[in-house]
C-alpha cells in the first residue's frame, strides 16, 4: 500500500483475510456454498444468488486479459509516479472478473485473451504474462 492509502483501499474486520493473504503472495476470492459460483471483489453476500453463505477460497492465480488501457496521464499520487501504467480487466480461471494493473507488458504488446500470472506489488495484487 502506498504511503497516501489512494491506490488500496483500506482493509477492514470483512476484508482484512483478503490483503493479509495478498501481502502472503496469496490471491483469495469469495465462493458461494449455495450455488457454486465465485466473485470478486469480496463480499459478505453471493450477488448471484443472494446468499451470504460465503467463504473465502485461494485462487489459482491464472488469469486471461479481457480489456485493458494504457494510462499515459494521472495526476493522483501515486499514479503520477507509475504514468504510462497499464490499467486492466482480467478473467480468473476461477470465473470472475478482477480490475487490476498489468505489469511486465507494455500496453502495445497486450492481446485479448493472453494468459496471465497474479503477481504482488506490496501486497496488492497485479497481472503479468504467463500461464
Amino acid at each position: 500500500m502506498s504511503a497516501d492509502g489512494f491506490d488500496v483501499p483500506g482493509a477492514d474486520g470483512f476484508t482484512r483475510p483478503y490483503w493479509e493473504a495478498a501481502a502472503a503472495g496469496r490471491l483469495l476470492i469469495r465462493r458461494c456454498r449455495d450455488c457454486g459460483r465465485a466473485h470478486h471483489y469480496p463480499r459478505e453476500f453471493c450477488p448471484h444468488c443472494w446468499s451470504v453463505e460465503v467463504a473465502w477460497e485461494e485462487a489459482s492465480g491464472r488469469a486471461t486479459l479481457y480489456t485493458w488501457s494504457t494510462v499515459h496521464r494521472n495526476d493522483l499520487a501515486p499514479f503520477s509516479g507509475r504514468t504510462p501504467y497499464v490499467a486492466a480487466v482480467v478473467d480468473l480461471a476461477e470465473g470472475p472478473r478482477m480490475m487490476t494493473e498489468l505489469v511486465a507488458c507494455a500496453g502495445e504488446d497486450a492481446v485479448a485473451g493472453m494468459a496471465l500470472r497474479v503477481a504482488f506489488r506490496d501486497g496488492t495484487p497485479v497481472f503479468a504474462p504467463g500461464g
